[in-house]
């Protein structure tokens, strides 16, 4: 790996060159956050539904579902158009938001007046259209709805609406209530309570089964779960928004499956064991219609079972166990698929020391391993059955990069499909004839190209992002430069540079490094950046050179890499992240009295730790909607990576900021939400009284309530002109 980080080095040449005699621009906040933002925006390829016949696929585009050839890329057909389309009998028009095709290829199911929830839900307007007889009509008339997915024979919809879950029969508009238990804090049937959804990243918790009669869905009961009030600011009096959020050791949801006949509304409950405090957070059918899987994970999240349950009587046979000494991580085994053959199926996991595939039968015995090396084969993008073949997404050439192998089911002939260096991703037709390939690289933004899966030559790109390049092509700006760094321990550490432009050796430049540093997280990727590059190209203006590296607990580079932090989080990382800035300190052209951090979310704890515990290396921090203390933050994430608090005080207080408030000593910028379910405003309270106590000056900017984002109208200009000053003065 260090030839290959010194080779980068040396090759990085940023993509788009000036043009000779051009007078090049400096970015501005403007362009990034204010009236002009969009400068710097890349295009994708999105919406696209590949269509199971004919050569064809679908796009959402300017309120438009536009049918293309695959292979001439023309557009053939439009099969809706927001300005033509009205409200059956009501002659209303809609605004095109989101839609689903159904699977035979007849219907469309659109979303308009989105309105977001938490992180990954919403509710929303849906309309069923008839693409033959044109007929557009509401799924529903008694509400907005969450999560409407048609069923697998595009007869009927499914979808939740305060807190129970509904069909629809399409053909008659008839809608049958499957549950009538949800309420408001304390039953919530067929999607995810705030911490599943945060956490387990899922939103929507019901599945249809393979032939359209059941339905299963999870029930969360969080009425024991404690409830977090959050003020909401604007009127004459703020407004209260409660909502259950377990904190790590308190109670969480009891949740259960369940399986419906969506004909005769019978229910059958899974039986997934005699233990309640436990997490099931993932329900997937097999390709027979009476088996649904289900994955079930303990308390302490270092074990994990993988259940085939009877739809019919609910009876469970577990198939196979993951346990660790550290956790298991659930979305390591996201991978899962089963085969059309109903005799097998892929299962992911990191037994190796890395993430990796293996072939099961459906006992669970194992098969055969796929791949297997000391790499991460990331995640699946497709298996075709027919030619036996996975493809999937690799660490192989470096855990900087992502790119894309096809490898038999039999773990022979392995073969690498893509030679730039960079990150792909893949999105492949049904019957694996074509695929879009996504590239991008930390020198060139997203190009996506479609190729035919036996080949490696592109047919033809449909988006190359030379409008974008060619803008890009008037500004001044600094590449990013990858090098390693190291640990107290000599691990190398991966990072990245940017120096300023018209860089001269000679001279001192101080330092501004930009930490995350989570469990599993990558904040160096040889990747387009459309975060913050575009403000650290401000700062480099300004004479700054900006730094990010990943330490110890980081993802990409296996298990014993990443789980090292376990039980105690933030002392790793925060001795890399010390010894990093020391390492800069070393370099000729680095002033090191002037070494500065930012972080947010995770890396605002990171910031916090390191102005405190690295007081005498770093000059100045701003940490922006930081955890303080894990035990104001959610069950699920925090006794993963620490235990409960009830089992591993030490692993919660010693690593936390407001323990060791009283030994910051530079000019520190704390910042919040107020409106924050996440990481929430409690934590930045808890340190302000903190660092009051301990009689300590800082600068504190609360925004009423913004979410974790922090964002809204004009406020990410305003929170990047503050940050920005923040650093001139300081820094």
């Amino acid at each position: 790996m260090n030839q290959m980080i010194r080779s980068w080095a040396a090759l990085l040449l940023f993509v788009v060159t000036p043009v000779l005699g051009q007078i090049q621009k400096s970015v501005t906040l403007d362009e990034i956050w204010g009236r002009n933002q969009g400068v710097f925006t890349q295009r994708t390829v999105q919406g696209v539904n590949w269509m199971k016949t004919g050569g064809f696929y679908t796009t959402l585009d300017a309120g438009k579902v536009v049918k293309f050839s695959i292979t001439t890329g023309q557009p053939v057909e439009t099969l809706f158009d927001q300005n033509q389309a009205t409200v059956s009998g009501v002659g209303q028009k809609i605004q095109l938001e989101g839609y689903q095709l159904s699977a035979d290829e007849r219907k469309l199911l659109i979303t308009t007046e989105e309105e977001p929830i938490y992180r990954r839900s919403s509710k929303a307007q849906f309309y069923v259209y008839d693409l033959s007889t044109k007929q557009l009509n509401p799924l529903s008339r008694h509400g907005k709805q969450q999560f409407a997915t048609f069923s697998p024979d595009g007869k009927r919809a499914a979808f939740v609406r305060d807190n129970n879950l509904f069909s629809v029969d399409l053909a008659t508009g008839a809608e049958t209530k499957l549950t009538t238990d949800g309420k408001r804090n304390a039953v919530i049937n067929g999607a995810a309570d705030w911490v599943y959804e945060e956490e387990f990243s899922m939103a929507r918790a019901f599945e249809w089964s393979p032939d359209s009669k059941r339905i299963a869905w999870i029930r969360f009961d969080e009425s024991r779960v404690p409830e977090y009030d959050m003020q909401l600011w604007g009127g004459l009096y703020p407004v209260e928004y409660r909502f259950k959020y377990p904190k790590a050791g308190e109670a969480n949801s009891l949740v259960t499956v369940w399986v419906a006949d969506v004909s005769t509304g019978k229910k059958v409950q899974a039986q997934t064991g005699t233990e309640t405090d436990i997490y099931l957070p993932r329900i997937q059918w097999t390709k027979s219609p009476n088996l649904l899987s289900i994955r079930r994970l303990n308390r302490l999240q270092n074990k994990l079972d993988l259940l085939h349950v009877n739809a019919t009587t609910g009876q469970a046979t577990t198939v196979l166990s993951e346990s660790s000494p550290t956790y298991v991580d659930l979305e390591f085994t996201d991978d899962l698929t089963y085969l059309q053959d109903g005799k097998s199926f892929v299962w992911s996991s990191e037994r190796s020391g890395y993430k990796h595939l293996y072939l099961y039968d459906m006992t669970g015995r194992l098969i055969r391993p796929i791949s297997l090396g000391d790499f991460e084969a990331f995640n699946i993008v497709g298996i075709d059955e027919k030619n036996q073949v996975i493809y999937y997404l690799s660490t192989e050439v470096s855990p900087l990069e992502r790119h894309l192998y096809r490898i038999g089911l039999d773990g022979k002939n392995k073969q690498r499909l893509t030679t730039q260096a960079g990150t792909y991703t893949a999105n492949f037709s049904p019957d694996f004839a074509y695929y879009l390939l996504y590239h991008s690289s930390t020198n060139s933004p997203t190009t996506v190209s479609l190729r035919e899966a036996k080949g490696t030559a592109d047919v033809r790109v449909l988006e190359s992002n030379d409008a974008l390049k060619n803008r890009l092509a008037g500004y001044a700006l600094a590449p990013k430069q990858f090098f390693q760094a190291k640990a107290a321990d000599n691990t190398p550490l991966n990072g990245w540079m940017i120096k300023p432009m018209n860089f001269d050796s000679t001279k001192k430049y101080p330092v501004l490094m930009f930490v995350y540093g989570g469990p599993g997280s990558q904040t160096v990727k040889n990747d387009w950046d459309t975060r913050d590059f575009f403000w650290y190209q401000t700062l480099a203006q300004k004479g700054y050179i900006v730094v990010s590296v990943d330490g110890r607990g980081t993802g990409a580079r296996g298990n014993a890499f990443r789980t090292v932090t376990y039980a105690q989080l933030g002392k790793l990382e925060t001795e890399d992240q010390i010894a990093s800035a020391r390492y800069l300190k070393t370099l000729p052209y680095v002033d090191p009295t002037r070494v500065g951090i930012w972080g947010w979310s995770y890396g605002g704890y990171m910031t916090a730790l390191c102005m405190t515990l690295g007081a005498d290396v770093f000059k100045a921090g701003i940490s922006i909607a930081p955890v303080t203390n894990w035990r104001f933050y959610d069950s699920i994430y925090t006794e993963r990576y620490l235990k409960r608090p009830q089992e591993n005080a030490s692993g919660y207080d010693d690593n936390s900021p407001v323990t060791h408030a009283a030994k910051l000593r530079g000019p520190f910028l704390l910042v919040h939400g107020t409106g924050d379910d996440n990481v929430h405003f409690q934590n930045s309270v808890a340190l302000e009284n903190a660092l009051i106590a301990a009689g300590k000056q800082f600068q504190s900017f609360y925004y009423p309530n913004r979410n974790h984002g922090i964002y809204g109208g004009n406020t990410r200009l305003h929170l990047y002109q503050m940050m920005t000053d923040f650093i001139e003065k300081n820094l």
